[in-house]
């Protein structure tokens, strides 16, 4: 009977112990860029801001005043998320002053490098450096945001046989 109660204190102080590794995770190893930008669209959808944007392919451009979809216009941010379990470990964290920057230690992972500006717990601007390739095709994006200002979104994909493009959207918030 004694090693009943025994066993039963054991497993309720190991279950009522510091979560802190297992939780810790849930909140994101890294900046929360998913929850960050998925927030910015919710909000700039409820404020209707028209948006001038400007779309370029390979040097042709066209501009025009719209209104957006801030979920679809900032897919590409969304996607290049890094807080995902099997990455925990994956990029070097460098912190400095107002900034953060993030670096893939992986040659396999699609987001290379994310530098975030925080002036008094803002987000002032977010750069983001994508890139993939395999045997057919490279695709490199340059992602920047600055939150109420602009963002702009460079791409350049290199498909073999077939050449390479460039696009760069720029949305100007008004």
């Amino acid at each position: 009977m004694r090693i009943l109660i025994l066993l039963f204190i054991c497993f309720t102080i190991c279950a009522c112990g510091d979560k802190s590794t297992t939780d810790k995770f849930t909140g994101g190893e890294y900046f929360d860029l998913k929850g960050f930008f998925e927030k910015e669209s919710l909000r700039l959808n409820r404020l209707h801001i028209p948006v001038v944007k400007t779309v370029s392919r390979n040097h042709n451009s066209e501009t025009k005043k719209v209104q957006v979809n801030w979920e679809n216009e900032l897919a590409l941010f969304i996607e290049s998320d890094i807080n995902k379990p099997a990455w925990k470990n994956s990029y070097r964290k460098v912190s400095n002053g107002s900034s953060i920057e993030y670096t893939a230690l992986e040659d396999n992972l699609k987001s290379r490098k994310i530098r975030i500006i925080r002036i008094a717990d803002r987000v002032k601007s977010i750069h983001i450096t994508n890139r993939t390739a395999n045997l057919l095709y490279t695709s490199t994006e340059d992602l920047a945001y600055l939150p109420d200002s602009v963002y702009i979104i460079k791409k350049e994909q290199s498909v073999k046989m077939l050449g390479t493009n460039q696009y760069v959207i720029t949305g100007r918030l008004r």
